[in-house]
């Protein structure tokens, strides 16, 4: 018993015998003639209270284990039995026997604790009698409206008190607040403690009227007894069914400890338990313990595994299994005073099982993130030395490339160990991997911050360099991917012991030096391959690309020549259309027109395999015709289906230097009817570093038809401003790299924000692109960007497939499309 409890205990005691002392001291009022006689009546009266705590019905409450009984019934017949200073004594002794025959049939408590119960009672029923003696003097009276509000008050006096009183010794004993055991006894003695009052006073009419009235009462005591019992059962059934759909409904955790931890919470509520273990066996063979106790501590470690043992009558243990696999223990441990019963074995069962289900997804989800998290990389990186492989090496190379500028310089570095087939030969495949690792260590080592180093496969790795310095001289970049190339190639070269062989990797590195817009990272491991093999046939360790030597080059002949069949036929050059959406309603504003080569030898090339050649070529003309021609009939489809969606088609800049090109774009819309304003042209900013004549006409042409135009990868040229007073746009496209680095980078944001504001003061759309994350789309919204369009929203598509989908934006959106003119918006 804790020592608050023992000072508790001691001073509601002490205080029982002063006013038992006091009371017996006192005046008994009883008339001369008295029938019974004292000594009769004093039995009688702690008989009645005997009885009183006999007829005792219990309930579970958050901390144990709550009594209530006829008390008030029994202190209202023994003021009209026996004078009132005799009740503290009647009511100590009285129940003090009724709780030691409760303890020594059902609950077994200690003797101190049979003393406690009893002083509080006592102690309860001197104030009650006082309130009551203050009021009127109930002693062989008959009953009056008066004395039955004296012995109302004195009744209602004795049930604050007792509730009191046992609320403090739950809160002591459990170290909770008394609030909730107080307001659960209180609730569970409401009615009780009314049926109290009329009994009593009923009892005290038939004694004053006939004492044989009383012969019929038996019956109907018990009948309202049954009807209590069922009433406190009834209601804590229902809590008990509550609180069990939520504590297994809060096992629905994905993780061992959240399945545990609300276990042991849910546990400790549902059963009203002092302590509750749930022992977790894991796969490795170790099992860990999450231990709560009533209060709300949580502490997890781990433990051996749990021997099979007998419980304690106060506890029930559960094994949790799923189907013949363990998974757990399940340890509850009840308040003394409330051991558990059939009821609770079942729920404890009930509970367990979920419980045992819970645990076993939450370790299956457990062991199938690992599987995922191995598999993912695995999937990206080479087993024998942990860089990325070939398909990461290639993810990774083109997403490093598209964050950077377009003609930002980058690097990258082939690198072969020579005489690697003669040190597999010789020393056998395990000396092979050795030197494969320590190649993979050292370059490790050597890579800078930002730098993406991978093994491509056999005796191959890949090192791409981003940091090259941007200078004014162009031949500075290649200069110093050299300089990386031969550092590389002397420290790899430093004597090691391979196998117990010393021996020295020498290497030879093929260097390609681009910027980030021109090539892929495929096309850069094709043009390093070649001049890795200039460097072995050279002799030396290093070289550079060199383009004269390079029989790709070649190709684009063939390229070009295939392309001029390709525009002969319809089924080779197709369109990907790629929607923009307003941030704010979800609605189309616009659909991009990107071409692709679906080559019959080569496979599907992308603008970037085809474009630069065209452009250099007299069939850019054709070329240009071809893909408006096809944009066109595209966008006439989506009339007849009620879509009035612009279409952007990107147009070179050269393609403005061909003073025909208006009348071939106007003759195109009459063709397709097509209104003007539905066709977007996208020029790039290097337009403006031509200061013709003629391309200031050509647009100044294209504005009067009602076509409009859009600046593509705005930000990214060298004279944005100049460029929008020289020429009338309707709209901004804002470059897919600011997009992509806006959260990392402030100087990306800045272009961005900046971008936005100088749109709407121009009264201009802006659209953002490359948009691949919903960070970045609610990024964009709050910068006060309207519309975008990227891999978040839309992958380019089919042109068969692009009219539902525009459909479906439109009927879900809040509003119609904005107009991409700022005088049109809406």
């Amino acid at each position: 018993m804790p020592a608050r409890l023992l000072v508790l205990t001691a001073a509601v005691t002490l205080t029982a015998l002063v006013a038992a002392g006091v009371g017996l001291t006192l005046p008994d009022g009883l008339p001369a003639d008295d029938p019974l006689g004292g000594p009769a009546r004093f039995g009688i009266a702690v008989a009645v209270l005997a009885v009183a705590q006999f007829a005792r019905l219990r309930f579970r409450s958050a901390a144990g284990m709550v009594s209530i009984t006829w008390g008030e019934a029994a202190l209202i017949v023994c003021l009209y039995l026996a004078p009132a200073g005799w009740l503290p004594s009647a009511t100590l002794l009285g129940a003090g026997l009724a709780w030691t025959v409760h303890s020594l049939h059902n609950d077994r408590r200690p003797p101190l604790e049979i003393v406690r119960i009893a002083a509080s009672l006592a102690a309860a029923s001197a104030l009650a009698v006082s309130v009551t003696s203050a009021l009127g003097q109930p002693l062989l009276a008959p009953p009056t409206p008066r004395l039955a509000l004296a012995v109302i008050a004195g009744s209602v006096t004795y049930l604050l008190v007792t509730a009191w009183l046992g609320g403090v010794t739950l809160g002591l004993r459990h170290g909770v607040p008394i609030g909730p055991p107080l307001l659960a006894a209180l609730r569970g003695k409401l009615l009780m403690f009314v049926g109290n009052l009329a009994v009593g006073l009923v009892v005290v009419a038939l004694l004053e009227l006939d004492p044989r009235w009383l012969l019929l009462l038996p019956p109907l005591l018990w009948l309202l007894q049954q009807t209590y019992r069922y009433r406190l059962r009834s209601d804590q059934e229902r809590r008990t069914w509550r609180a069990f759909a939520e504590a297994t409904a809060a096992l629905n955790q994905l993780d061992e400890r959240g399945v545990a931890s609300a276990a042991v919470t849910g546990a400790l509520t549902l059963f009203n338990a002092e302590l509750v273990d749930v022992d977790v066996a894991r796969a490795d063979g170790r099992w860990r313990r999450y231990r709560g106790d009533a209060g709300g501590q949580l502490v997890d470690r781990e433990v051996d595994p749990p021997r099979p043992s007998e419980p304690d009558e106060d506890e029930l243990i559960r094994p949790l299994t799923v189907g013949a696999a363990p998974v757990g223990q399940l340890r509850i441990r009840f308040p003394r005073s409330a051991p558990p019963a059939a009821r609770e074995r079942d729920a404890v069962a009930a509970f367990g099982d979920a419980l045992a289900a819970a645990l076993h997804d939450a370790a299956t989800h457990r062991e199938l993130r690992l599987v995922t998290a191995r598999s993912s990389y695995e999937a990206v990186h080479d087993p024998l030395t942990g860089l990325a492989n070939r398909a990461a090496m290639l993810g990774k190379g083109d997403q490093s490339l598209r964050q950077l500028a377009h003609d930002h310089p980058v690097a990258l570095l082939l690198l072969d160990i020579n005489q690697f087939k003669e040190v597999n030969d010789t020393l056998g495949h395990a000396a092979g991997d050795q030197l494969l690792r320590l190649t993979a260590n050292r370059l490790s080592a050597l890579a800078r911050p930002g730098d993406l180093l991978g093994r491509l496969g056999g005796d191959e790795f890949a090192l791409l360099l981003t940091s090259v310095p941007v200078l004014g001289d162009r031949a500075a970049p290649m200069a110093h991917a050299l300089r990386q190339a031969r550092e590389i190639a002397e420290r790899l070269a430093a004597p090691t012991e391979v196998a117990g062989v010393r021996m020295s990797i020498e290497v030879s590195v093929g260097v390609v030096v681009a910027d980030a817009g021109t090539a892929d990272l495929t096309e850069l491991l094709r043009r390093a391959d070649i001049a890795m093999y200039q460097a072995k046939e050279g002799g030396g360790s290093v070289a550079a690309y060199d383009s004269a030597r390079d029989a790709a080059s070649t190709d684009q002949l063939a390229l070009l020549a295939e392309l001029r069949e390709a525009l002969e036929v319809d089924d080779q050059l197709v369109l990907a259309l790629q929607p923009a959406v307003d941030l704010a309603t979800g609605a189309p504003t616009g659909v991009e027109a990107l071409i692709r080569w679906r080559h019959p030898r080569r496979g599907w090339l992308s603008p970037a395999d085809f474009i630069r050649p065209v452009e250099n070529s007299e069939q850019l003309g054709a070329f240009t015709r071809y893909v408006l021609d096809k944009a066109l009939g595209v966008a006439a489809g989506w009339a007849l289906e009620g879509l009035d969606v612009p279409i952007s088609v990107n147009l070179s800049a050269r393609s403005l230097l061909d003073p025909r090109l208006p009348a071939e774009i106007a003759d195109a819309l009459r063709r397709h009817q097509v209104p003007p304003h539905r066709l977007v042209l996208e020029i790039t900013e290097t337009v403006v570093m031509s200061e013709l004549e003629v391309i200031d006409e050509v647009l100044a042409t294209l504005r009067s038809m009602g076509v409009q135009l859009a600046v593509d990868d705005f930000g990214t040229g060298f004279s944005s401003l100049t460029f929008l007073t020289r020429i009338a746009v309707d709209e901004l496209k804002v470059d897919r790299s600011f997009v992509i680095r806006m959260a990392d980078s402030p100087e990306a944001a800045a272009i961005v924000r900046t971008t936005v504001g100088l749109a709407h003061e121009l009264g201009l759309r802006v659209v953002a692109e490359g948009v691949e994350t919903a960070e970045q789309r609610i990024a964009l919204t709050e910068l006060g960007c309207t519309s975008a369009q990227g891999y978040h929203f839309f992958k380019p598509m089919p042109a068969d497939k692009i009219g539902a989908v525009l459909g479906s934006l439109r009927d879900s959106a809040e509003s119609n499309v904005f107009r991409l003119r700022a005088d049109g918006a809406s």
